[in-house]
């Protein structure tokens, strides 16, 4: 059955734009405020890792400082590590995310551990944040398919999941890291994951490298699923998964939504709006199906 409402989590301004070679501050700025005026009511703005690794996301602290933040929206960051959640808390961020992976060779490449160990280092992370009253969201990579391993079986996404749930993290986003999951996957994974979590702790982070991301939310939402994590104009990829394409476009999980009757809070005119714009900056096309059909509809 499906539900009534969803909730989207913009994730485009962190994880669509770290994978661009070149964005400027004010493009970033640009985009998240623009995005807050669409009705979504959280934007992940930043990323507080090592600019060794990532420096797309350098300037996240500027980011936060920048931004005009509206106080019906979160707005999160991503925080691997105790340092970054220093400098996110630093910054006045109200909700972090921490990222785990269900794949043992996807942990070593990605965050250089072992899962066990990175649960380990999630535990003081949690630990600070609930310190400062700050909500910790849990990501989970390679949940059906490992770029490195092939097919995840469930119980082992299950089991991770479920103790990233137990250390604090009040919900756990599910990543199809390359794309290569299918409704029958999906199907699978939550299955044995409802058997373990409340569906209202389980989010869905798709991409569609292989076009298969509608199709899978749309099973995910058939199972009770209600939080999507999508990136506008399809941004984003993954620096340690080849081949790995963008999110699912937040103008496509719109549309398939609005014709549901299921919904969003949000406007899709305006997603479109601010697609268009931070593709112009980035001298690219949208990869969002939707945004190509409606056009670029500049002000």
């Amino acid at each position: 059955m499906l539900p009534n409402k969803v909730n989207i989590i913009e994730v485009g301004a962190r994880d669509g734009l770290q994978n661009e070679k070149s964005v400027t501050l004010a493009d970033k700025v640009r985009l998240i405020d623009r995005l807050s005026l669409s009705g979504l009511s959280h934007i992940e703005a930043g990323s507080f890792v090592s600019p060794k690794w990532v420096p797309q996301m350098a300037d996240s602290a500027q980011v936060f400082a920048s931004i005009q933040q509206q106080a019906d929206i979160v707005y999160s960051a991503l925080t691997p590590n105790l340092a970054g959640l220093e400098r996110a808390i630093a910054s006045g961020v109200k909700q972090v995310a921490i990222f785990g992976s269900a794949s043992e060779s996807f942990s070593q490449k990605n965050i250089n551990c072992s899962i066990s160990e990175s649960l380990e280092r999630f535990e003081s992370v949690i630990a600070l944040a609930k310190q400062h009253n700050i909500a910790v969201r849990g990501y989970l990579s390679c949940t059906m398919v490992c770029p490195y391993e092939g097919i995840i079986e469930p119980k082992q996404t299950a089991s991770i999941a479920k103790q990233l749930f137990a250390m604090g993290c009040y919900e756990i986003s599910l990543g199809d890291t390359v794309g290569k999951g299918t409704p029958n996957r999906v199907s699978a994974m939550l299955e044995e994951l409802l058997t373990q979590l409340p569906k209202e702790a389980l989010a869905m982070h798709f991409h569609d490298t292989y076009g298969q991301a509608l199709a899978n939310i749309y099973q995910g939402l058939l199972m009770g699923i209600s939080t999507i994590d999508s990136a506008v104009a399809g941004l984003g990829g993954c620096p340690y998964a080849k081949g790995a394409s963008g999110n699912v476009a937040t103008e496509d999980v719109l549309y398939l939504c609005d014709n549901l009757g299921i919904e969003t809070g949000v406007d899709l005119e305006a997603i479109n709006l601010a697609g268009w714009e931070i593709c112009r900056a980035l001298d690219k096309q949208p990869v969002s199906k939707v945004a190509l059909a409606m056009g670029d509809c500049r002000v």
